[in-house]
């Protein structure tokens, strides 16, 4: 689980995003725009032979590349060994960026942070961050099951080239991501001209950290106000309201909430079952959880069948103790998923 705000472990935001969708223009805004900070690079790109490391600027950064396919089961070793070996150089820079290729599904590289203790005590998943092409975004949702992994594991997601599409379409686009995945930030952008402080060092892995920022974290719905920045010549930034509500057929969120006190004895044994039944279509598990007895919150969270929580902090006087958990995947058994949760309550 991810430190307290003190925490001295390396942040690390995987990139991710269909072919073309514009990945390679936001690395090289964050490797050339003066923001003081230093940023290893690890490029992993389809095929034998690398192309998108001639197209990042910035000579003085580490790049690395893993030409070997798509991050995956197998390629995860690459990422530890290149990890663990940045590791032996820290102090040479502030914070670790992976591109991975537009056909990788983000789960592999966010598992690795759960798997391997060693590059989980000294780095730590900051956030996924994925670029949408509003031109193409609606064509992929209907062909490429791994664009819509890419919206639905998000935490930042940037809806880019909104200039080629008009009001009406990107309306319904957006409408769609949020069918898919309702609790992502989500920027709307040309040439992916967004602060880079909304993409970078967001903590939003580290529950405690998110939910401090944005108490609404765990909530999807008409009472989450999402940031909607859409670049103009004037600079304003403007925010489309009554977007129509989709439901995505393929994928789904389920959000759960008790106010009622949950006993360890069931909820960890109930939890692990269920990721062990339906891991595969889990995507990702968020929750904050007020166990009886227990004068400190639980935060956890999950990749597929990876589970990983701690005790964060003392609840405070001023908040309301309960339980709230949210699923994204595919064919969720919604009311089994209910019913098992309510059998929690101690």
């Amino acid at each position: 689980m991810a430190d307290p705000i003190t925490s001295d472990k390396v942040p690390v935001t995987v990139l991710t995003g269909y072919l073309g969708a514009g990945k390679t223009t936001l690395l090289n805004r964050i490797l050339s725009e003066p923001h003081g900070r230093k940023y290893a690079v690890i490029i992993n790109e389809f095929g034998e032979i690398g192309i998108d490391s001639d197209l990042v600027v910035g000579a003085d950064e580490e790049i690395f590349e893993m030409n070997n396919g798509c991050i995956c089961c197998t390629v995860r070793g690459d990422l530890i060994r290149i990890i663990g070996g940045l590791m032996r150089r820290k102090g040479k820079f502030d914070a670790i960026i992976v591109e991975t290729t537009g056909l990788a599904d983000p789960a592999p590289v966010a598992q690795t942070f759960f798997v391997d203790q060693e590059i989980g005590r000294k780095a730590k998943l900051d956030a996924v961050v994925t670029v949408a092409d509003a031109k193409w975004l609606r064509d992929r949702l209907r062909d490429a099951p791994e664009a819509k992994n890419q919206i639905a594991f998000a935490d930042v997601i940037l809806l880019n080239k909104t200039d080629l599409v008009g009001d009406a379409d990107l309306r319904e686009i957006e409408a769609r991501i949020r069918a898919i995945n309702p609790y992502a930030t989500l920027h709307l952008t040309q040439r992916c001209a967004v602060p880079l402080a909304e993409v970078l060092h967001r903590n939003a892995f580290d529950l405690d950290r998110i939910l401090e920022v944005e108490p609404q974290f765990l909530e999807a719905g008409d009472s989450h106000d999402h940031h909607h920045h859409r670049d103009h010549a004037d600079g304003h930034n403007h925010s489309h309201r009554g977007l129509r509500h989709y439901h995505d057929e393929d994928m789904q969120s389920l959000s759960l909430r008790t106010d009622r006190a949950l006993d360890p004895e069931k909820f960890f044994p109930w939890i692990q079952n269920l990721v062990a039944q339906e891991g595969q279509n889990i995507l990702r598990t968020k929750g904050i959880l007020a166990f009886k007895d227990d004068p400190r919150r639980f935060a956890f969270q999950g990749v597929h069948m990876m589970l990983d929580g701690d005790h964060q902090r003392d609840w405070r006087e001023s908040e309301k103790r309960e339980s709230r958990i949210i699923f994204i995947g595919r064919a969720l058994p919604e009311s089994m998923i209910r019913k098992g949760f309510e059998e929690c309550a101690a």
